[in-house]
């Protein structure tokens, strides 16, 4: 086993299903610690080995060294690529100080298999995330105050924290036998803050059990905990960004590039399914279901709502549709419905947003086009209720700013599917 190195850059937060801020800043140290290495950039690591992806397609953008690029071409082998079954260890953490009240069933309990359903149905099927909770806790050797657990975690306490947890795990865990480690703290020790639930990557991999271990999720949540939270966590793992805005200081909206649409942008979003691009990009969407748009005279489509399981097995209905816009950018469109991972939506219909293959993570690699800025939905509901009301209805018709883009809704067949015309901008 060797020793840990310094932990990659990484930032999250989350806010309460009112939309209210809770601050929930995650930023990395920046001082070397245990070794004398030299971290990586998070960028370098997004540069890293690869594999191709797919065959092209003239809409697909390549992908670029920003950290969790959403360029397509090739697919960073430094992540699990979820396009076959994978397992994952959660292994619960207990303090000397703390004699645990709860058991780990119910903790568990908590995050599956709700997290591997949200995944079954995001990818029709096509993966599975397989869960393997051990049964007992594992003792930390330091006092749950010792670690200085908190969302702005110092570097040295959170590589002893995690030095700590795997070695106290690794006589009862096989780490060589999974995909995905989640380290999971009892909730109740006084030392565990909610707020430093986190994915931690590491400039070089771990060692143990004849495997490297990359990045571990930390997870600090309360009892019950906040919705869909493992989700979002586990889709970092899938190398997918951050799409929630981040404030300079902390204050301010954190939704306003996406609102509730995809759950990287946040967990409590009423239509939390993964976009068709990052579903295109985790390979659940093959290429007779992404149509790319190129015709002057425009292009008429029927969209299959994204988050509708298909009629019948390997069925490949089209459900997302692109413009390119440029060399790393474009225009994406899909048919959102109250079905699957959105079934709580407040709003259908047909959304259309940004794609930006050089913004990095939590830069706005992704944004909403909001078709109804002068109107707002589901006040009380909705992480971001400009956004709420995003999609485009039956009858409308929407120009994109900047590249001319247009896309008119048709009709709505009796299967629930959109029929759309697009035509690219001059």
């Amino acid at each position: 086993m060797s020793r840990i190195p310094h932990p990659e850059v990484d930032v999250d937060r989350q806010l309460t299903p009112g939309g209210v801020d809770r601050s929930r800043l995650r930023l990395r140290s920046t001082a070397a610690v245990l070794t004398s290495l030299t971290a990586l950039a998070a960028t370098s690591l997004a540069a890293g080995p690869a594999v191709a992806a797919r065959a092209g397609l003239p809409c697909l953008l390549p992908r670029t060294p920003a950290h969790h690029s959403l360029g397509l071409d090739t697919w960073n082998a430094s992540y699990p690529r979820p396009d076959r079954d994978l397992d994952a260890a959660m292994i619960f953490l207990s303090f000397p100080d703390s004699p645990p009240t709860i058991r780990t069933d119910e903790l568990a309990a908590d995050h599956f298999p709700a997290t591997s359903r949200f995944f079954a149905r995001a990818s029709y099927g096509k993966f599975t995330l397989r869960p393997h909770p051990q049964r007992e806790w594992v003792q930390m050797p330091e006092a749950s105050t010792a670690y200085g657990i908190q969302r702005d975690w110092g570097a040295e306490r959170r590589s002893a924290y995690l030095r700590d947890a795997v070695a106290a795990s690794d006589a009862r865990v096989d780490f060589s036998k999974y995909d995905v480690v989640y380290f999971v703290a009892d909730p109740d020790a006084p030392g565990v803050d909610s707020d430093a639930t986190k994915v931690v990557n590491f400039d070089r991999p771990l060692r143990a059990d004849g495997r490297d271990i990359r990045r571990i999720v930390t997870v600090f949540e309360q009892h019950p905990p906040d919705r869909n939270v493992l989700a979002h966590e586990t889709g970092h793992v899938f190398d997918l960004p951050d799409l929630y805005h981040r404030p300079v200081d902390g204050k301010g909206d954190w939704d306003t590039h996406v609102g509730d649409w995809d759950v990287m942008g946040s967990q409590f979003g009423l239509a939390p399914e993964l976009f068709g691009w990052h579903k295109w990009k985790l390979g659940w969407l093959d290429r007779r279901q992404v149509a790319c748009v190129s015709d002057a005279a425009g292009t008429l489509l029927t969209l299959d709502p994204l988050g509708a399981a298909p009629v019948r097995a390997g069925a490949g209905g089209t459900r997302l549709a692109v413009v390119r816009t440029g060399d790393g950018s474009a225009i994406a469109v899909e048919a959102r419905g109250a079905a699957g991972n959105d079934r709580s939506t407040c709003t259908e219909g047909v959304l259309i947003y940004r794609v930006r293959n050089e913004t990095a993570s939590g830069g706005g690699p992704i944004e909403v086009v909001d078709t109804h800025p002068d109107t707002e939905a589901c006040w009380g509901s909705s992480v971001y209720p400009p956004l709420a009301d995003a999609p485009l209805g039956v009858g409308e018709t929407f120009t994109v700013a900047g590249d001319g883009t247009r896309v008119e809704v048709a009709d709505r067949t009796p299967s629930g599917a959109w029929t759309v015309r697009i035509t690219p901008g001059a």
